[in-house]
Formats: C-alpha cells, structure tokens, sequence
C-alpha cells in the first residue's frame, strides 16, 4: 500500500510540474542560450585593415561585418590604409598597443604582416584574414581557394584552346601581385593543370600589380607580340577590366573567326555579371562577397564565444567558387554594393 502511494505521489508531482512548466512556456520563458551569446559579443570591438576601401571586395565585407555587428551591439570600425603597406603595418601596431578584441585583416601579401598578426594573437587580439593568406597563420580565414581558382580558370582555357579547338594553343597569364596569396595560389593551379597539356603554350606571364591600366598596356604588348593567341588568364574581375579593354580593342581591330578569350575571377559583384552578359569577359570564376562577410562574422562569433586563447587553433572558411558565363548567369548570382550598404 505505502509503495503504491509513493508511485501515485511522484505521478501527481509529475503531472503539476508539466502543467507548470507547459503554463511558463505559454507565458514565455528567457531562452538562455539566447542570452550567453549576445552578452558574449556586446560591446566588442572589431577593425577591419583593408588593403584599401572603395572597391567591391572591401567595401562588402565591411557593410556586411558592419550590419551584422551593429544587430548584436559591437563595435566595427575601419583603418584604411589605401594601398600603403607601410601604412597598414602601422595602422595593425597601433591597434595591437588598443586591443580590439578582432583585427580583420585583408594582406596584401604573404609576408608584410606576418610578424604583426602573430604578436597580435600573443596580445590577446584574435586575427581573421580574409581572401588572402599571410605566411602566419591567424586564428581564422575565410576567402576563396585561389589553387582551385587557378586550376577552374585553367580547365576552362584548356577547353577553349586546347586540343581539337582548332588554335594555336598560345595563352598568357596576367597576375596580379606575384608575392600575393591570391596571385601565387592560383598560378600554382594554373600550372597544376596546364602541366599536364602540353598543347597549350604559355607566351607571357606578367604581373598588373592590380592596377587595370598597367594590366591594360601588358596585354596590348602581349597581343601585339601574339597576333595568333587564343586565350588569355586574369587574377581579378577588377585589374581586368583593363586587360578586357586591350582585348577588346585588338579583337575588333584583328577580325579573327575566334576571338580571343578571357576570363577572370572576383567577388560576384553586379558589375561583373554586366561584364560577362556583354562580353567583356567570357567568363568568371565567382566567390560571394557578403556570403564571406557572413562567414567572418560567424566565424568571429564562435571565437568570442569559446574564449578560445588566440592563435591556438586555427580555422579556414572556404567559400563556394561558380563558374559564371552568359549560359550559367541567374538573377541571383551577383549582389549590388548599393543595396548592401542600405541595410
């Protein structure tokens, strides 16, 4: 009978405890995950070091980290450099005597700011590279995998110029900054794949230092000296719009039944599906700027998060690659910097 009572107890326990509990639910209850995660990241402080602003890159990472930053109540702020190496390494040395608690950091090579960010992460401040590695690895990176870029970039001209195409094989390669992640990755996948057709021919290879009008002189040089190229590689949507010019001037002016082709990466922008819908490039190999800003944020998120003692672990984000082409081309596939900057 006292056994029978006890187990008759624990049930009308159970059952007032989920009448309870089901009424604070229905009158609403702090979700306290919720809360952990916001006072993790409240008041926070990210800078952002570019390698310059006023391009679509920079200027969608930033309005992305911004927005999502602002929405959570941190602290975003931006030490332009505007192409200046020097300056840039002073603006990451001050920053270092501040402690932010985040330093995104956009290198301009593998080499600059390589001490820099490992005295940073010894100072307590988490670094995040984005789209270019330095040769000192950081607590995070998030950007495209420019190996694969360069082995896409190179699949394609193969396709257009390899053989059974009826060319002469004949390409050149016009780089952006040789010492650059983003350049020297993706030579390697150029060469990865071109290593292994010996049909293809490579005439020039140059640097444009991601300037179009210096990638705009090589290439007319290159043409002139190449009258019967096939094809040629860029390593920036935005560097080549120079190298597109000379392209398109020596196609009109040589009217050859196969013009020559070009593609190039970039960062999905809206002006680089115009480029591609009217020919100015043939093709581009896309990564999804506020995508990569998502994933900063998210990646910064987790960091503040775990409490995780700077420079201990260290994570890449890769982000997706599209091919985009006249034939691929959707009317979601490029972002408007204007309307990110509304939100």
């Amino acid at each position: 009978m006292k056994k029978t009572w006890v187990i008759l107890t624990l049930i009308i326990s159970f059952v007032i405890g989920a009448a309870m509990l089901q009424n604070a639910m229905a009158a609403g209850v702090d979700d306290p995950a919720r809360l952990d995660y916001y006072k993790a990241l409240k008041g926070k402080k990210i800078v952002f070091v570019p390698c310059a602003m006023g391009f679509d890159l920079t200027e969608g990472w930033a309005a992305t980290i911004r927005n999502l930053a602002t929405d959570v109540g941190m602290d975003f702020s931006i030490r332009d450099p505007n192409w200046n190496i020097d300056a840039g390494a002073q603006a990451i040395t001050s920053l270092i005597s501040e402690k932010p608690d985040v330093i995104v950091v956009h290198n301009p090579d593998v080499n600059s700011y390589a001490k820099l960010i490992q005295r940073a992460e010894q100072a307590g401040i988490y670094i995040i590279s984005v789209n270019m590695r330095s040769s000192m690895g950081s607590s995070g990176f998030v950007g495209a995998d420019y190996t694969r870029i360069g082995e896409m970039q190179a699949e394609r001209i193969v396709k257009f110029c390899g053989e059974g195409s009826g060319t002469s094989g004949k390409v050149a390669i016009v780089q952006g900054v040789v010492t650059s992640g983003a350049s020297g990755f993706a030579r390697k996948g150029v060469e990865n794949v071109l290593s292994k057709h010996p049909e293809i021919k490579i005439v020039a290879d140059q640097a444009a230092d991601w300037d179009a009008t210096k990638a705009r002189n090589i290439t007319a040089t290159i043409l002139q000296s190449n009258p019967d190229i096939c094809g040629i590689i860029g390593m920036w949507d935005v560097m080549d719009t120079g190298t597109a010019a000379a392209v398109q001037e020596f196609n009109k002016r040589a009217k050859r039944d196969k013009p020559v082709y070009l593609n190039t990466s970039g960062g999905g922008a809206k002006l680089e599906c115009t480029n591609v819908m009217d020919g100015t490039f043939d093709e581009v190999i896309s990564y999804y700027v506020p995508g990569q800003g998502r994933d900063i944020f998210a990646l910064i998120s987790y960091l503040l998060q775990s409490k995780v003692k700077p420079g201990e672990y260290k994570v890449s984000i890769i982000s997706p690659l599209v091919l985009l082409n006249k034939e691929t081309i959707k009317s979601d596939s490029c972002w408007d910097p204007a309307e990110l900057k509304k939100k």
